[in-house]
């Protein structure tokens, strides 16, 4: 017997004295001692086993007060300065020590994984965490004091083997399989026109590209485009969120603001495992050491971004840049970001796009706030692949801007236009808003006797006359009238 588990279980004698004390438990059915530990946890008990990949439960939510069902994805030792117990968050600076699995551990001791598994606890570890029915963007690491353990679902994993280590590593996950991150090369080559898309709100391709080595001339096959899905897809889109399924940085300093991460970025090694990366925000490099990041913003001779100034008015400017011709500071800003944006897959292949950077200007400098790219040459017409608002700069009224400014562009080329697709959860809201907006704008302008066509319609605004009607079925105004269909506007 282990002599971690034998100190926690009771002899027989002491099991039968308990009988005795209590008359309403008969003597024989005092139940014998056995080797096996309680792998629920109780919420004070210091001794139980760690909780396994998969496991449910509910949460504790940042406030204090709200409950959050979750799921615990991954999870790596707390740091050794974090106390047992307490409610203060831990620090989450990483460490070789805190990355490195119980297996490893044992290994280098020299010992066994069962031995292992019995010195190390449920509050020896921190938990990375998804909350059920909520963005990625919510996920973090918690640690034991913020569960509720009393709520606590095992994993069917969990009910097959109980010793969290006895096949493999801790991280496995539900599928017993480690990916390295390295396994998607955001380098690769691109094929054709390209075979995954810019923006994380589209085509979610998932690095189809970034995961061949293979280059191949054929045509892309596009999820929601009109082309077979292949069973290929399903797996790459699998594999994509095991490989980002955790964040690898998890704020950034940029000007004079401190933003928490969303989601998981490539950045090259060894940035790529900073707690806190600081950008500059003209020239968007990125740095660890927060004295060199001091330093550079005393010294970079940049004010503005590059390219050319193509809008301005009041304290907001717009530059154009192209991604042949600025690709670093490109390359910097689709990294930026990525943290951001769940599933973009082109970070450095940026020669067949153009960027759009809004700022605020002040006396200090133009201080970027948000961006949109799009395709040089787009063969299904978008006017738009990626957009992007900082968090510090939401709810400013900047994201209809960017839309409204991507439209104008369309007009002045004299096509209609569209961003790509599938958008994301919050581009479908900020693009849904902007074009009931412009269309029922354009409605109480009309007198009623026009006969305006959904194509004039399309025209007149540059959106595209798909979505034109998907709008106007969100809003119940297609109507069935005298055998054809017309847009029903209410006074």
């Amino acid at each position: 017997m282990m002599e971690g588990c034998a100190a926690n279980l009771p002899t027989a004698a002491a099991a039968a004295a308990a009988a005795t004390m209590n008359p309403q438990v008969p003597s024989d059915e005092v139940s014998a001692p056995t080797n096996e530990t309680s792998t629920t946890p109780n919420q004070n008990d210091s001794k139980a086993a760690p909780l396994q990949i998969g496991d449910t439960c509910q949460i504790v939510w940042r406030d204090g007060t709200t409950e959050l069902s979750a799921e615990v994805i991954e999870r790596r030792r707390a740091p050794v300065a974090f106390t047992v117990g307490s409610d203060d968050e831990p620090s989450t600076k990483r460490s070789k020590t805190d990355l490195v699995t119980v297996d490893d551990d044992a290994n280098d001791a020299g010992q066994s994984s069962n031995s292992c598994a019995a010195e190390l606890t449920a509050t020896d570890f921190l938990y990375y965490v998804h909350y059920l029915e909520h963005d990625r963007r919510l996920d973090e690491w918690v640690p034991l004091s913020r569960f509720k353990l009393s709520t606590l679902q095992r994993s069917p994993a969990d009910e097959t083997s109980l010793d969290p280590h006895s096949s493999g590593h801790h991280g496995a996950g539900k599928s017993g399989k480690r990916h390295s991150r390295s396994a998607i090369d955001p380098r690769s080559k691109r094929d054709g026109r390209r075979r995954s898309s810019e923006m994380s709100n589209t085509d979610d391709f998932l690095a189809a590209a970034a995961s061949s080595d293979v280059e191949t001339h054929s045509a892309p096959t596009r999820i929601g485009g009109g082309g077979n899905f292949h069973s290929d897809l399903a797996e790459l889109e699998a594999e994509h969120h095991e490989i980002t399924k955790v964040k690898n940085i998890e704020k950034i300093v940029m000007g004079k603001f401190e933003v928490e991460a969303w989601y998981y970025s490539p950045f090259p090694a060894p940035y790529a495992q900073a707690e806190t990366l600081y950008i500059c925000e003209y020239c968007l490099k990125y740095m660890k050491n927060p004295r060199f990041f001091v330093k550079h913003c005393a010294l970079c001779p940049h004010r503005t971004p590059p390219g050319d100034e193509i809008y301005r008015e009041g304290k907001l400017s717009v530059f154009e840049l192209d991604g042949r011709d600025h690709r670093v500071y490109c390359q910097n800003l689709c990294l930026l970001a990525k943290l951001f944006l769940d599933h973009k897959t082109l970070y450095y292949d940026v020669n067949p796009f153009y960027f759009y950077v809004i700022t605020e200007v002040d006396e200090e400098g133009a201080h970027i706030v948000g961006y949109f790219s799009k395709e040089k040459v787009s063969a299904e017409e978008y006017n738009l692949a990626c957009i992007l608002t900082f968090p510090q700069f939401q709810k400013c009224g900047y994201g209809k801007f960017i839309i409204s400014l991507s439209y104008e562009l369309s007009k002045r080329e004299g096509k209609p236009g569209s961003p790509e697709k599938p958008l994301s959860d919050l581009g479908k809201i900020s693009y849904r808003s902007y074009w009931t907006h412009v269309l029922l704008t354009m409605f109480s302008e009309q007198t009623g006797e026009e006969n305006i066509q959904i194509k004039d319609i399309s025209l007149m605004t540059g959106i595209k006359t798909e979505d034109i009607i998907s709008t106007l079925q969100s809003l119940n105004m297609i109507r069935f009238w005298k055998g054809q269909h017309v847009v029903f506007v209410t006074q």
